[in-house]
């Protein structure tokens, strides 16, 4: 028995994992060896009309380079933005809504709210994912309490099914009054929809989001279905490309709430994956974070078409129930990720009135920005940077080469002829306006949420992000920036590192006196749906978690605060503790707490988790010289003038070395600078620990 086989008996399951995760441009794999801590990576250019292609061709190409067959995989992990494009596209599939009578027009109605940011007079709503003529009002009718008020129609629904059916219509949101409080309606609608159409794909909002707030619910349940064919078919896809190259390995997907799940439930709830993506990053920041010894971290994940900013506090990132994808609110549990339209792609152009903006149109994987010699034609942010020397010539090890001439004939004919600047000043121009664009977003995760990001460490990753972290360090005053390993592939690295995660949330709307039996007996019931996924998920027994929280609002608010439930027992006093956090937390956020006034308790909510095998990181070793690691000097603009700056291999850096910059660092996956004046020192596990001020 050769070693490889021996290893793979001995844990069949766990040794070899590979992740991949598909951005706008660029397919990052990472493929992890568990019990020695070896690792292996590598980027290729995503296909975007057949993303399990470049799925499969990243899988080939790591497995090649670690120098064992694909077979050898025991979990395969991926983040995937299939949800997330639909969503923000408007290109999912043709849906219908049924509805309880008269709440037809639930959609269109929405909050009644305009966009703060929106002109007043110019803006329009945004079209909804079903439009009225495909949304049908069913005569029934619960009450708040449960009980049934008017029976169902059921000759409605089938009525209703049969002229959908006709339209050409496979996908069915069913979105009832109060089906929270019992779901009998919507699942014998279910019942009558699949007796109709047997083939049809159904969504029901007391599964998707058994919550209040009928817009919102309705919203989340027909972006549920709105995406299921066409991720469904995705997942299929990707599981029968595994099964072709002999991969028996479980695919595990991730959830926009950092956690990862089989592929059968995200074939269920598709919604759940519309920050997947994002979320393998934010899991990833927080773990080099942790390993390099910050709690307190903010990470930003630069890519090719956006920035996307968390923040991680105490180790932990925060969950928001009320996330927006596009124009449209999404009301699952997500991280709380901030998003820009800035990546190393975003178009530089003048307007008419001789502004420059930048972002958020992108040259994309194709033909992409001008220096990439696949026809792009416009100035972008990565072709600012090879103008003014940020960039080497070749990128992916020297496997993709740059045209130079091109980025600076673009930055020229698109930005400094215009504006009637030199093409340095031009190029510098773009990154300045990129950069602030991305600083006002980490103020959102930061100073909106009641923190001072001076108190945390910037962790910049993604292709795009160590170009950029000193400088957006600099602008915010932060003092300590943490260059991953391997900072172009982290999200991949943060699949690596995840856990199996489940949410389960019920309203139940209580006020002074609470009834104790009844909050006992809500969160006894998600208990048991988490429970039941854990079983689904083969998910150890020692290794499964639940943990409960609250949702609460001061009387005739308009929105709740979540937090963690004091203790394990429902009683006077731990319902007490739980109602002081809310104080805590409203006056973390709004600078006040109204202690006299009474405290609503909204939606009860379980979280479940199962640890899997994490990671060995492997300790770099000291004792090394910067005389080793140095491979040349490189032309680069600094402070309105060209210095020969000496370029690193990043590899070749050991552990314990301090480089004073200016410097930039090449590996495969990311180019990184240090400005002036800074330092850095490259710590046990290979981060860059960079020293702004």
């Amino acid at each position: 028995m050769s070693p490889l086989d021996a290893s793979r008996a001995a844990r069949p399951d766990l040794r070899y994992a590979v992740a991949i995760d598909t951005g706008g441009t660029f397919t990052d794999v990472t493929l992890l060896d568990r019990e020695t801590g070896a690792s292996w990576t590598a980027k290729t250019l995503t296909t975007p009309d057949n993303p399990s292609q470049g799925f499969m061709t990243g899988i080939e190409q790591i497995t090649a380079q670690a120098g064992f067959p694909a077979a050898a995989l025991g979990q395969v992990f991926h983040g995937t933005t299939v949800a997330t494009n639909l969503i923000l596209e408007g290109k999912g599939a043709p849906a219908g809504l049924l509805t309880t009578a008269g709440f037809r027009h639930v959609l269109e109605i929405g909050r009644q709210d305009i966009p703060r940011r929106a002109n007043l007079f110019a803006w329009i709503k945004p079209t909804r994912p079903v439009p009225a003529d495909r949304i049908f009002e069913i005569p029934e009718r619960m009450a708040a309490d449960g009980s049934a008020l008017v029976s169902l129609d059921e000759n409605a629904v089938r009525e209703a099914v049969r002229t959908l059916r006709q339209r050409g219509i496979e996908a069915f949101a069913v979105c009832y009054l109060h089906s929270f409080a019992n779901p009998a309606h919507e699942q014998r609608t279910r019942e009558l929809i699949l007796e109709e159409y047997p083939q049809a794909l159904v969504s029901l909002s007391s599964d998707v989001l058994p919550l209040v707030r009928e817009y919102e619910r309705s919203m989340a349940t027909v972006l549920n279905v709105y995406v299921m064919p066409a991720v469904s078919r995705c997942v299929e896809r990707l599981e029968q490309r595994l099964a072709e190259a002999d991969i028996q390995a479980p695919l595990l997907i991730m959830k926009s709430n950092g956690g990862v799940t089989s592929a059968p439930e995200v074939r269920k709830a598709p919604a759940h994956t519309a920050l997947s993506g994002p979320a393998a990053g934010v899991v990833g920041a927080g773990f080099i974070g942790a390993a390099a010894g910050f709690q307190d971290v903010i990470g930003i994940d630069i890519g090719g078409t956006s920035a996307d900013i968390s923040m991680i506090k105490g180790g932990n990132f925060t969950l928001s129930e009320s996330g927006q994808i596009g124009e449209w609110p999404l009301a699952l549990p997500m991280i709380d990720i901030n998003t820009v339209g800035t990546g190393g792609g975003s178009i530089a152009a003048v307007t008419a009135n001789g502004a420059l903006t930048v972002g958020p149109r992108s040259a994309g994987a194709r033909p992409g920005p001008a220096c990439y010699g696949l026809g792009g034609e416009q100035a972008t942010v990565t072709d600012a940077h090879l103008t003014l020397g940020r960039l080497p010539p070749s990128l992916l090890g020297g496997a993709m080469t740059l045209d130079i001439d091109a980025a600076r004939k673009a930055v020229e004919t698109h930005v400094a002829k215009p504006l009637g600047l030199s093409i340095e000043a031009a190029a510098e121009g773009i990154l300045s306006i990129s950069n602030n664009d991305m600083v006002g977003a980490i103020r959102v995760v930061s100073i909106e949420r009641g923190e001072d990001p001076r108190q945390f460490a910037l962790i910049p990753f993604g292709g795009a992000g160590p170009l950029h972290g000193s400088d957006m360090a600099r602008l915010l005053g932060m003092k300590t920036v943490i260059i991953p390993p391997s900072p172009g592939v982290l999200s991949a690295l943060g699949l690596l590192v995840s856990t199996l995660r489940a949410d389960y949330a019920q309203t139940c709307v209580e006020t002074p006196a609470y009834d104790y039996t009844r909050i006992a007996g809500v969160f006894a019931a998600l208990e048991q749906q988490a429970a039941d996924w854990f079983t689904r998920e083969n998910a150890p027994p020692d290794a499964r978690r639940q943990s409960r929280q609250a949702s609460l609002r001061y009387r005739n608010q308009g929105f709740e605060l979540t937090v963690p439930w004091a203790g394990d027992t429902v009683d006077a006093a731990a319902t007490e503790a739980t109602v002081e956090r809310f104080h805590d937390l409203h006056e973390q956020l709004y600078t006040f707490a109204q202690r006299d006034t009474v405290v609503e308790i909204v939606n009860l909510r379980v979280a479940a988790a199962c640890e899997l095998a994490r990671p060995k990181l492997i300790e770099w070793e000291s004792g090394g010289s910067l005389v080793e690691a140095e491979v040349g000097r490189h032309d680069v603009w600094f402070d309105d003038a060209w210095r020969k700056v000496p370029v690193y291999e990043r590899a070749k850096l050991a552990a314990g070395v301090e480089i004073v910059g200016p410097a930039v660092f090449m590996q495969l996956d990311a180019t990184s600078i240090i400005l002036p004046n800074e330092r850095a020192v490259t710590d046990r596990y290979g981060n860059l620990i960079v020293s702004t001020g």
